[in-house]
């Protein structure tokens, strides 16, 4: 790449053209140092919603992201030692997909029930939990823990909402062992902002 001089310094044309070369070169450097980020903001706790933030997480932490996941409210409970997660009808008008196992007769077919019935029938949330897990098991998905595990190796940031811990009165050694940081929204957005990617689970 050719030098400013004192010979054409005074050469607007020339100045521009180096300018432009210089910029072209420091952007070219910036890029090839960049490492891509992304943040999360977990709010749900069931187990279909479970899956987005920490799929997309291990994901990007595989491609070599940085990775943060703020865990909020309901979403918290995603943290917690003991997980006992569960789909619900209520609130989710997509229910039921069509049954991953079965008899023959069953399998693959969409049961066209009204999610305000089902919300109603006793013990369908667990048998559709159940089957659900089960289902997952056989296509070879990994579990909730198994893809926690894999981001807390992956140095993927999971990070607990403390205004969330106070307010249901939960106390720290009730969550797994990994979280990052306990901190409120006004620590995490500086880092959203930051972020190249931020979603909203």
């Amino acid at each position: 790449m050719q030098s400013i001089n004192s010979a054409n310094a005074t050469n607007p044309t020339e100045l521009d053209a180096w300018f432009d070369q210089r910029f072209e070169k420091k952007l070219a450097e910036r890029e090839a140092c960049h490492v891509p980020s992304m943040t999360i903001i977990a709010t749900k706790g069931t187990l279909d919603m479970a899956y987005p933030p920490f799929i997309l997480a291990s994901t990007a932490a595989a491609l070599g992201w940085d990775v943060s996941i703020f865990f909020t409210f309901y979403g918290l409970t995603l943290l917690k030692r003991e997980l006992d997660l569960k789909v619900t009808p209520l609130g989710n008008p997509a229910m039921p997909m069509r049954l991953p196992n079965g008899p023959d007769w069953l399998r693959g077919k969409e049961l066209k029930i009204p999610t305000s019935l089902m919300a109603n029938l006793p013990g369908f949330q667990d048998a559709a939990s159940s089957l659900m897990k089960k289902g997952m098991r056989e296509k070879g998905v990994a579990s909730i823990d198994e893809l926690r595990a894999m981001c807390v190796e992956a140095d993927v940031k999971l990070i607990a909402c403390q205004m969330t811990v106070d307010l249901f009165d939960w106390k720290r050694d009730e969550f797994m062992d990994g979280i990052a940081d306990w901190v409120g929204a006004a620590s995490f957005l500086p880092i959203a902002q930051r972020s190249d990617v931020n979603l909203f689970v």
